[in-house]
């Protein structure tokens, strides 16, 4: 089995762990110290949060800002629209900030949001069985 490590730099990891916490993830506490978590998106799919310093040992150049470039676009499946809107009401009470408006394309529904250091995350809801019925994300926006 593959699995995948986002790597994200981070300004304080606690501030971070919080912040996802709140979102409803886990941390995987074998991976993480005091500059390092292993945020848990999936069995096999984890974001490395980790603290600029430590970040700067797996990199040549500098860190982008994340508030005034966007260098990723890291998206999320959701079971539901539901669990799109929960998910975009927990990150935003935690203290991220919305991204761009909610996008509503019949089969297809989704947020985004900027977390604590700007990185961007998206999180989208794909109704397969319209999808199947020949329902489309661009018959939505005719």
């Amino acid at each position: 089995m593959r699995m995948i490590f986002v790597n994200l730099p981070v300004k304080s990891v606690a501030a971070s762990r919080a912040f996802f916490g709140a979102l409803g993830f886990s941390f995987n506490e074998q991976f993480c110290s005091e500059n390092t978590a292993c945020m848990v998106i999936e069995e096999n799919i984890f974001a490395m949060l980790l603290e600029h310093d430590r970040f700067k040992d797996f990199i040549t150049g500098d860190i982008a800002d994340a508030h005034k470039a966007t260098e990723v676009l890291t998206c999320l499946s959701a079971d539901s629209r539901a669990e799109v809107d929960g998910l975009l009401s927990k990150a935003l009470a935690a203290g991220g900030k919305p991204w761009k408006p909610v996008l509503d394309m019949g089969p297809m529904y989704g947020c985004s949001f900027q977390d604590l250091d700007g990185h961007v995350w998206e999180v989208m809801f794909m109704d397969q069985a319209a999808m199947a019925q020949g329902a489309t994300p661009e018959a939505a926006n005719a």
